[in-house]
């Protein structure tokens, strides 16, 4: 966990099963994502790069910086510009998420 000025991030395992599906085609899914939970933001599930359809998605030149993960790299898909991203070089205190993947809309799935 890492507090500054009373903002907090924690990393960890979630035990759930997630998947990202954007026009009916499914991008990733993962039964070992690894769920981030940061003040004032929603949840998100980091999924590992074996889960995820990378062969579907082109690297694009968005880049953003977030004082408290580091520099975020992004891919997008024909019509949805910068759809998931990632952290190649992740903040110490968020290690875990290194080359993880974070979709914008990730729906939970009742095995």
């Amino acid at each position: 966990m890492t507090s500054l000025t009373g903002h907090t991030i924690t990393v960890g395992p979630a035990a759930v099963h997630v998947r990202a599906v954007h026009d009916g085609q499914v991008l990733a899914e993962s039964r070992s994502p690894l769920v981030l939970r940061e003040t004032g933001c929603p949840d998100r599930y980091y999924l590992p790069p074996e889960d995820v359809r990378a062969d579907l998605l082109t690297p694009s030149d968005t880049r953003t910086h977030c004082p408290f993960k580091g520099d975020a790299s992004y891919w997008s898909l024909p019509g949805a510009a910068d759809l998931v991203w990632a952290y190649p070089e992740p903040k110490e205190q968020v290690a875990a998420i290194k080359d993880h993947f974070c979709f914008y809309r990730t729906d939970v799935v009742a095995d």
